[in-house]
């Protein structure tokens, strides 16, 4: 007897939801998420509704809009919208669409002086206000102040800046928690950022950012370069917002290669005892990681473009007086040398990983003690995708 493409639904969603249960338990005994979590286009198209749209999401640090007109175009999970910092110096957001028939108003990066849709010519303000409809003058009961762009939340802490389109979601301090409290050593405000990159990996967005939070992989995928920098790390973090973080104690300077380490920057100068020898590693759920080291930060903010296909922003943080050293920019390039060596590492790796999870004998596997934070958020991912 055959079974209906309406029964292989559910039972695909019954077998699914199993899976997710097995992850949520404690990390001894719990299972890796299933690997249509990966590769399933009907799971990515659920998880985009449960996890992103009903999220705060990471869009990168506040001074990646340095100046009023400047402005980002993002497809954030589906969703085009523009982040831009307005005349008054406030960052704003609005949906990348026109209120008159929807035409896209902006992409890539820039700046501008006003937002002028490509199409009939619609003009906004930087605040969202439409200055210009052409024509629209003789039309019954039009009123251009209820034809704005369409905000979206948009909030900072720390420097980092997020975006939500859930109205019911909390306010981002109440989503953070502890998060402020946990990062003050590193000040993290008062980093600028130096250098940011972008750019495509044929993985899962999830498998990226799960690379970036565990020790496990540093002998095999990063032998000659990073691993001897790691001592094994202190346990999770027991934290209250919605984040994973975990400190480790390094032999040497994490930011910088194996080989050369005699390229170091000065110590944070809020920094004190053990925090002075070691690297913090946070995930900011969903979709932000990040490394708070002895002398910089590193971070990625990640965009899931299909199952097999993100586009990954990573930006290079440093304290405003190191960034104006004399010396910096040369010593500066030996720390980009080595991010982009850890990622060229990486990548290889992560689109290896994704082949397999793709195979359909693939199965839910075991954590390692040293992969601790991708459980705490293989936990979290499954309560968001278990809620209905």
């Amino acid at each position: 007897m055959s079974t209906t493409g309406e029964n292989s639904g559910q039972i695909a969603a019954c077998a699914l939801e199993a899976a997710l249960g097995r992850v949520k338990a404690p990390i001894a005994t719990a299972a890796t998420l299933p690997p249509v979590c990966y590769t399933d286009a009907g799971v990515f198209e659920r998880e985009r509704q449960a996890v992103f749209h009903r999220s705060w999401v990471n869009v990168g640090r506040t001074d990646r809009w340095k100046s009023p007109g400047s402005y980002t175009a993002i497809a954030l999970a589906g969703v085009p919208i523009i982040v831009l910092r307005d005349r008054d110096g406030e960052l704003g957001a609005f949906a990348n669409t026109c209120r008159h028939r929807g035409a896209r108003l902006l992409e890539g990066q820039g700046r501008c002086q006003t937002i002028r849709c490509p199409y009939h010519r619609w003009t906004y303000a930087l605040d969202g206000r439409l200055l210009l409809a052409p024509r629209m003058e003789d039309v019954a009961d039009f009123d251009g102040a209820d034809n704005g762009l369409i905000p979206v939340r948009i909030e900072s802490m720390d420097g980092f800046a997020f975006v939500c389109f859930d109205p019911d979601c909390p306010p981002l301090a109440q989503w953070l928690g502890d998060f402020s409290n946990m990062h003050k050593p590193w000040s993290l405000a008062d980093m600028v950022s130096t250098r940011r990159r972008e750019f495509e990996v044929a993985c899962n967005w999830k498998s990226f950012i799960e690379v970036f939070n565990e020790y496990y992989h540093l002998p095999a995928v990063h032998p000659d370069s990073l691993a001897g920098l790691y001592d094994d790390p202190d346990d999770v973090d027991e934290v209250s917002g919605q984040y994973t973080s975990q400190f480790g104690t390094t032999q040497g300077n994490s930011a910088l290669l194996e080989a050369t380490q005699e390229h170091t920057l000065p110590v944070i100068d809020s920094l004190a005892d053990r925090n002075r020898y070691g690297t913090r590693y946070t995930w900011v759920y969903p979709n932000m990681t990040f490394a708070a080291g002895t002398d910089s930060i590193w971070m990625y903010e990640v965009y899931p473009l299909s199952t097999n296909r993100t586009l990954v922003g990573m930006t290079i943080c440093y304290p405003k007086a190191t960034a104006e050293r004399d010396d910096f920019a040369a010593k500066a390039q030996h720390y980009y040398a080595r991010f982009d060596a850890a990622i060229a590492e990486d990548i290889p790796a992560l689109e290896n990983q994704h082949l397999g999870l793709d195979s359909p004998l693939a199965r839910q596997g075991r954590f390692s003690p040293l992969e601790p934070s991708v459980a705490n958020f293989a936990c979290w991912y499954a309560e968001r995708m278990l809620d209905r």
